[in-house]
């Protein structure tokens, strides 16, 4: 059996083929982390538990060779460094196969080898609903068992359809008119809200109302309001959009496979709060009551969160998702960007203050008669108006002192928002690209499944299999 049957040494060498390539390596070697597969191979029994060619003296695996690599050289130096050519999830699954714990990574390479697992959590909204996955193994789209069988129903057979039909633009040719029509219809209550404010389509006129006299016997008064009405057609043209947003969140909500989370969902709490306040408005415009008229007023108010309908456009564009899921993964360094602008504002809005009074007149007590910064909360102003080198000219500085002052707040400025955007450009790159990628893929009808191992195969153990605290397979 030649070397490994003997059980050799601790100087013995020990060859390992994986995928072809050949890695000779010391016993000691292995030993440094025991409980792991590498190691199980200086045991006397390792040719018997693992696939040993004693012709080659040597032990194959078929696995990725140059992972392995990595792998070997963690035994050597104790220092496990991830391969910039290897995908993430193939070198995750390498170490599970290993059995080496993935805490072991280096900090340097952390970032690389968490980055797949962040972006696959992030991603995962931007999964297409599968019409079929309901009916699946019933033929083109029917449902299992038949039309008469336990998933011939109608709501098995057309639950998920509609679903994709009003969720997912690309699932068919009618969810893309859907989509159209959406989008039109959100397009056209956006302009209907901004016309509204327009002087052109805004009517004043007076009415008159009789009401009893507060004073017993006395006759009724007359009494003038003045009211603020808009053209009619803009009612009618909202009211049209209001019934189409209406029509659709009842679809979305009836054939949803979970409403639970339906109703989590804030885009889907923009739709019903921008929907009810115009059937409010309508129910109580023909009421009279002093109580009536209150709420028509508030609701006018609010009639502001009709833009958030704007926000109904991320179902149909990727980008914008992407966007929002670059905010969220971006929340470190919008804090810091925020802290970095709080101290800026503070410190250069309290240094204004000072270098404004340099050389101002003695008989001014405050010193505040020649400048604008009459105290440091007006500086909070001109400092962040300087330091997003936004300058609205309202407030300058008039002294030589000031003025050298607001060139170090604007040259802060520039480098203080310049050194968190790169990573939020980074983060939305890095989505964006997955997205796409995600997007275009084209859907995997029959996905490649292992076969069991078998005799002969690294992956086959000729003894009962144990598993280890890092979750991987390793032979007694």
């Amino acid at each position: 059996m030649g070397r490994h049957g003997g059980g050799g040494g601790d100087s013995g060498k020990i060859v390992i083929n994986v995928g072809g390539v050949r890695h000779e390596t010391y016993r000691s070697t292995l030993r440094t982390l025991p409980g792991t597969r590498l190691a199980g191979l200086t045991e006397p029994e390792a040719a018997a538990r693992f696939d040993y060619d004693p012709g080659a003296d040597e032990f194959f695996f078929d696995r990725h060779p140059g992972v392995f690599a990595y792998v070997l050289n963690y035994y050597r130096t104790g220092k496990l460094h991830c391969p910039a050519d290897v995908c993430g999830p193939l070198f995750e699954e390498e170490l599970g196969f290993w059995g080496i714990d993935e805490t072991d990574v280096e900090a340097c390479c952390w970032m690389t080898y968490r980055q797949h697992r962040d972006a696959e959590e992030a991603l995962d909204s931007f999964e297409a609903p599968d019409p079929a996955g309901a009916d699946a193994g019933g033929g083109a789209g029917g449902p299992p068992g038949g039309a008469g069988g336990a998933g011939g129903t109608w709501w098995r057979r057309w639950q998920p359809r509609v679903w994709a039909l009003f969720e997912d633009p690309y699932s068919s040719r009618a969810a893309r008119y859907v989509a159209f029509a959406s989008l039109f219809f959100i397009l056209i209550s956006i302009t209907t809200f901004c016309l509204e404010t327009h002087e052109g389509f805004i009517h004043i006129s007076n009415k008159t109302v009789t009401q009893a006299s507060p004073i017993p016997g006395a006759p009724p008064e007359n009494i003038t309001n003045v009211e603020v009405e808009t053209e009619p057609f803009l009612t009618y043209v909202e009211g049209v959009c209001v019934v189409w947003f209406t029509f659709e969140f009842l679809m979305r909500i009836t054939f949803c496979p979970d409403k639970v989370e339906f109703l989590k969902s804030s885009l889907n709490i923009i739709d019903c709060v921008a929907i009810l306040p115009f059937y409010l408005e309508v129910g109580l415009s023909g009421l009279s009551s002093k109580a009536a008229k209150d709420v028509l007023g508030f609701l006018r108010v609010v009639r502001f969160v009709r833009i958030l309908r704007i926000f109904k456009l991320t179902r149909h564009f990727v980008g914008l998702r992407v966007l929002g899921h670059t905010l969220r993964a971006s929340t470190n360094e919008f804090l810091l960007l925020i802290i970095f602008l709080a101290l800026g504002v503070l410190i250069f809005a309290t240094m204004i203050y000072y270098a404004e009074r340099i050389g101002a007149d003695p008989d001014d007590i405050l010193g505040s008669n020649h400048t604008y910064f009459k105290n440091i909360p007006i500086g909070f102003w001109w400092a962040v108006v300087t330091m997003t080198t936004l300058g609205y000219g309202d407030m300058y500085p008039k002294t030589w002192s000031g003025m050298l002052v607001g060139a170090l707040c604007a040259l802060a400025g520039v480098l203080t928002i310049a050194m968190p955007v790169p990573v939020i450009v980074n983060n939305f790159g890095m989505y964006y690209s997955l997205a796409m990628a995600k997007q275009k893929l084209p859907k995997k009808k029959n996905k490649h499944i292992p076969r069991p191992p078998q005799p002969g195969s690294p992956n086959y153990c000729k003894s009962p299999p144990q598993w280890g605290s890092s979750g991987s397979c390793t032979c007694p």
